[in-house]
Formats: structure tokens, C-alpha cells, sequence
């Protein structure tokens, strides 16, 4: 009885991606974690309260992504209502015309208003980049975690594949011979 062997199948190359994946999967989780700790802890030194008229989580302090876009859309409403709803841009025309007409106070008026709605737009998009932070630290967490699977489905399959590859070597295979 002749027996067949059956080449060894190198899965070192899968294993090793596989383990690369693990790590880098675990490596973003953690970026991403440090990084949501760190934003966080910055919102919460500047003691950030959204405003009692807010439309969601008024009283509460700005410590998380919900928050910070709760407190950035209400700095909006108040800008808006302090300019009767004129934009940065158009309380500076309006500023502009009323210099040209010679109504200084009236333009005064106008700039003053315009710093006002300058310092909400600013407060909004500091607030609008945690909020963008969060985000990117969610996804990298969740990318971390698929990539982490990944890994460990990888390597689960090589050693799978040993395991196979041993078991074919394992039983003898008849030949016979073509008459």
C-alpha cells in the first residue's frame, strides 16, 4: 500500500498578520479611549454649564459630545437673538453703511453687536471641534475593534489550518495502481 503526503501548508505569514491586526486593533482602542479621556478632561476644566434655555441638557456641565452640541447650538441662538438673526458678515455691511451715512453711533452699535456674534462663533466652533474629537475617537475605538477581530479570526484560522493539514497527514491515503 502506497501512501500520499500532503505538503504542509505555512500559515506563519497568517498568523503573523493576524497578530499585527490584534495589536493595532487594540492600540487604536486605546488611542481612541486616551484621547475621548483627554478632550473630556479639558471640557470639564473650563466648567462649561449649558444654559438654562437649551433644548437638551440644560444645567448640566459640558463633559461629553452631547453636551458640547447642546451648549454650542443654544451659544448660536443667543448670538442670533443678540443681532436680531444678522449674521457676522452682515452686521459688518451694516456697520460699513451706517460709517459711509455718517451715523457713527448706529455703527458703533453695529460693531459692538458684531464682536458679540464674532466671540459666540468662536465659543461654537471650540466646542463643534470637542464634538468632532468625540467623534474620531469613536470611530477609531470602532475600527480598533473590528481590526482586533480581525486579528483574532486570523489567527484562529491558521491554527485551524495546522490542525486540518495535521489531520490529512494523519490518515493514510490508498493508491492504486491504473490496470
Amino acid at each position: 500500500m502506497a501512501t500520499a503526503t500532503i505538503p504542509a501548508t505555512n500559515t506563519t505569514v497568517v498568523r503573523i498578520i493576524g497578530l499585527i491586526s490584534l495589536i493595532a486593533g487594540l492600540a487604536m482602542i486605546i488611542g481612541g479611549a486616551s484621547t475621548w479621556l483627554l478632550v473630556r478632561s479639558h471640557l470639564v476644566d473650563e466648567h462649561i454649564t449649558v444654559a438654562a434655555d437649551a433644548a437638551s441638557f440644560a444645567g448640566q456641565s459640558v463633559d461629553g459630545p452631547l453636551q458640547a452640541y447642546a451648549q454650542a447650538d443654544i451659544i448660536n441662538h443667543h448670538a442670533l437673538t443678540a443681532s436680531d438673526g444678522k449674521t457676522y458678515a452682515e452686521l459688518g455691511a451694516l456697520a460699513s453703511d451706517a460709517t459711509k451715512a455718517g451715523n457713527k453711533d448706529l455703527a458703533a452699535k453695529y460693531t459692538a453687536t458684531r464682536t458679540t456674534v464674532m466671540t459666540g462663533s468662536f465659543l461654537r466652533a471650540s466646542l463643534f471641534t470637542s464634538v468632532l474629537s468625540f467623534g474620531v475617537c469613536l470611530m477609531a475605538m470602532g475600527l480598533g475593534l473590528m481590526l482586533g477581530l480581525i486579528g483574532w479570526a486570523l489567527m484562529a484560522v491558521a491554527k485551524g489550518l495546522n490542525l486540518a493539514v495535521a489531520e490529512v497527514k494523519a490518515v493514510p491515503v490508498e493508491v492504486k495502481a491504473a490496470e
